[in-house]
């Protein structure tokens, strides 16, 4: 066990220096990048984007996780709330959940209606259209996890004292409503997959590998010259249409 963890600390090590040098690079050039990061509950996004942005600038690099919408955030344009929060020239945002929400937790929990669930699909392409075009370089994940995996997770967080902010009232239905989030997946991904604004499916189940190829993956993204390729392992990550029935039924 701990050779393994030693490889792993030193391959997080090496993949987070790689980082720090993309990231100076896409300051310096003045990249504006977006990274949404989507999935399953505890599927393992916090995790990740903590390894993500360790040693990333603290000036230039924002983590969002929006609390539920107020009255009137509710009556606006769906999108307007996120907007306020997309990167200026050399920033770096990253949401942790996004917009996607209209696609999966709110469709599930009955948060919106099947016409606002509908009208999300079409506008979703398009609004990440004009990102891109604005010069946004827009990198989207989606953390797909095994049901019995995501069920011993959701147990060790109640066991947990130190895991007590990760508890969520909604713990309970992702077991329950399972069918249900599947669904709702596949046709998110069908509809918003695009040349544009592909999704890269990551397979979670194995924790730590699952970060390094987040980090490889985001590396490869930002293609910062004089970085080095990385190349992530494709069993681990892949794009949403070339998943061939990997993702959790």
């Amino acid at each position: 066990m701990g050779k393994k963890m030693d490889a792993y600390e030193a391959e997080l090590e090496r993949l987070q220096l790689k980082l720090i040098e993309a990231q100076a690079w896409a300051i310096e050039t003045g990249l504006k990048v977006v990274i949404v990061f989507e999935g399953r509950d505890a599927a393992g996004k916090d995790g990740s984007i903590t390894r993500l942005t360790e040693y990333m600038s603290p000036r230039q690099t924002r983590v969002f996780a929006l609390p539920k919408p107020t009255e009137r955030e509710s009556s606006q344009w769906y999108f307007q709330r996120y907007v306020p929060h997309l990167p200026g020239a050399g920033e770096t945002a990253i949401f942790n959940r996004s917009w996607y929400n209209r696609a999966g937790v709110e469709p599930v929990m009955e948060f919106c209606t099947p016409a606002q669930h509908e009208q999300f699909l079409k506008d979703a392409p398009r609004f990440e259209r004009m990102l891109v075009d604005s010069g946004i370089l827009l990198i989207k994940l989606w953390f797909d996890i095994s049901k019995e995996e995501q069920a011993e997770r959701l147990a060790e967080r109640v066991a947990d004292p130190r895991k007590r902010f990760k508890i969520s009232p909604l713990d309970a239905e992702a077991q329950t409503r399972w069918g249900a989030y599947s669904a709702a997946r596949d046709r998110m991904l069908a509809e918003t997959h695009a040349p544009h604004a592909p999704w890269t499916v990551v397979a979670t189940d194995h924790k730590k590998t699952a970060r390094l190829n987040v980090l490889r993956h985001v590396l490869t993204r930002l293609a910062a010259p004089g970085v080095g390729p990385e190349k992530p392992d494709k069993d681990v990550v892949f794009p949403a249409d070339k998943a061939d029935g990997r993702l959790a039924p």
